[in-house]
């Protein structure tokens, strides 16, 4: 029963980050645009929730900071594939460079290392003000992180945006016919635009929960392949956010199991342990992969009058 408990409390505490990014990633791609960026965008993130969390002491505003600094960051990508019609692809694997190598460089000219100081205050847990001196674990495993709240109700929020109101049909429609959509009067990259921006902003968020919750410092290997693993997230999770929602869930599980195993008595070599989560989602893509269907514009550029 412990290790129930405790496998829970972690796969919920890994899932959150994952469940943040994947949201990014299922609104840039409902729109048409393809966001390979999201593991850049987490990484400067991090740094940027780390940076402005130790400078003021106030967590909250360093995550809100890692969330202006992923939408940022977005901007370029949304600039290359809307405005210039770029490869999207190309553009989101420029940007996954750049994100981490510009987070380093900051970090060498703020802290003097390719490693942030320590934050003072981590995000609260969402029990975090009541007492458990006889340390019940029900109360433990309850006492989660307040970004697993927060992605949970990003998740219902963007289910209800997106198949419950007027703008949310529009990205629809804007991802899966944007000729159609443009004669209707919806201005397809006006739409495109706040999708991808909104994109980023949702994976600074995935990062800062990283530096922020979980490790509470930036390093260069904070995010460590979790975009990647977002992006395997979205199309397991058919692009839908209650999908990606599960499909992050599963994926926290394997990093629970590699926590849990690692602190056993376990004969298996950590190196082996510490490649289940990735093992998995080559695993998930290969069986999922052709079984799930993209918005029918992604990754096609569109300009008005020329298609």
């Amino acid at each position: 029963m412990t290790n129930i408990l405790l496998a829970i409390n972690i796969t919920l505490m890994y899932s959150a980050p994952l469940i943040l990014a994947g949201l990014g990633g299922v609104i840039a791609e409902k729109s048409g645009v393809v966001n390979l960026a999201l593991e850049g965008i987490m990484t400067i993130g991090a740094f940027a929730g780390a940076l402005v969390a130790y400078t003021t002491g106030n967590p909250w505003l360093g995550f809100l900071a890692a969330g202006f600094a992923g939408g940022f960051l977005a901007c370029f990508h949304a600039i290359s594939a809307i405005t210039f019609r770029g490869n999207q692809t190309i553009s989101g694997i420029a940007l996954n460079f750049i994100g981490p190598g510009l987070a380093i460089f900051l970090s060498r000219v703020f802290f003097d290392s390719t490693m942030s100081r320590p934050v003072p205050n981590r995000l609260p847990r969402i029990l975090s003000g009541i007492d458990n001196p006889d340390n019940n674990l029900l109360l433990m495993t309850l006492n989660m992180d307040s970004t697993v709240i927060i992605a949970f109700i990003l998740t219902a929020l963007m289910y209800i945006f997106l198949y419950k109101t007027k703008w949310g049909l529009r990205v629809i429609a804007v991802g899966e016919h944007p000729e159609a959509a443009d004669t209707l009067g919806i201005n397809v990259k006006l739409i495109r635009y706040l999708c991808v921006i909104t994109s980023g902003i949702l994976a600074g968020f995935g990062g800062a929960a990283f530096s922020l919750a979980i490790v509470s410092v930036f390093t260069p290997t904070v995010i460590s392949g979790s975009g990647f693993i977002a992006l395997a997230a979205v199309i397991f999770g058919k692009w839908t956010p209650h999908g990606v929602l599960g499909a992050c869930l599963v994926f926290g599980f394997a990093q629970a199991l590699v926590v849990l195993i690692g602190a056993s008595d376990s004969q298996v070599p950590s190196e082996i342990i510490a490649m289940l989560p990735y093992i998995l989602t080559l695993t998930i893509l290969v069986l999922f992969v052709g079984k799930s269907v993209s918005p029918k514009s992604l990754g096609k550029p569109y300009e008005k009058g020329k298609r």
